[in-house]
């Protein structure tokens, strides 16, 4: 499945964050990621990301390993994404390291996560704070299909529209570049 996302910089927090609680029940979580790649890069060459995150939510924590190829939507970065959850975070870190990857960069992501209906869609938005970079952001993705990444991603620009987002907030920048530029600074 592709992960028709789509992020932006929210200029109004509160009311966005309102309009999302009238649409679903927010899940507060705090995510710890920690982004992989092999000695020489290569991951990052071919726009390739290897990712364990461990989720830590109100009534549960919870370790996904993801990997994510190369993007097949350049306007939006959408990436095929492959991802299952794992029992033992440290087992998983052990098995990378073993297989020659090491770890590029970790950090934190605070969130508020809404799984909705909409445009005939599932959808996930996700209101996120990352410690270390200013602002406030706003995902919103779906799964679909390889044929559906374009008109899937119409509705999500509908739904941010909706939501307040103009098409300017809208931005490509990396949570992972942000926090490399702020810790170098």
């Amino acid at each position: 499945m592709i992960e028709a996302e789509l992020k932006a910089r929210v200029q109004a927090p509160e009311m966005v964050l309102r309009l999302l609680e009238e649409r679903a029940t927010g899940r507060a979580e705090v995510y710890r990621d920690t982004y992989y790649d092999d000695a020489g890069g290569g991951l990052a060459v071919k726009d390739q990301e290897l990712r364990v995150r461990t989720v830590h939510g109100p009534d549960d924590t919870r370790t996904v390993l993801t990997f994510k190829e190369a993007t097949v939507d350049e306007a939006s970065g959408s990436k095929p994404e492959h991802e299952t959850r794992v029992a033992d975070a440290a087992a998983v870190h052990a098995m990378l390291k073993g297989l020659g990857y090491v770890p590029v960069i970790a950090f934190e992501k605070r969130c508020r996560n809404y799984e909705f209906e909409a445009r005939g869609r599932r959808m996930l938005a996700t209101l996120v704070r990352v410690p270390e970079i200013d602002g406030t952001f706003l995902e919103l993705e779906t799964l679909v299909d390889d044929d559906e990444v374009s008109p899937a991603l119409d509705d999500v620009r509908a739904v941010l529209a909706e939501l307040g987002i103009d098409a300017e907030d809208l931005t490509r920048e990396l949570y992972t570049d942000a926090v490399v530029a702020t810790r170098s600074a």
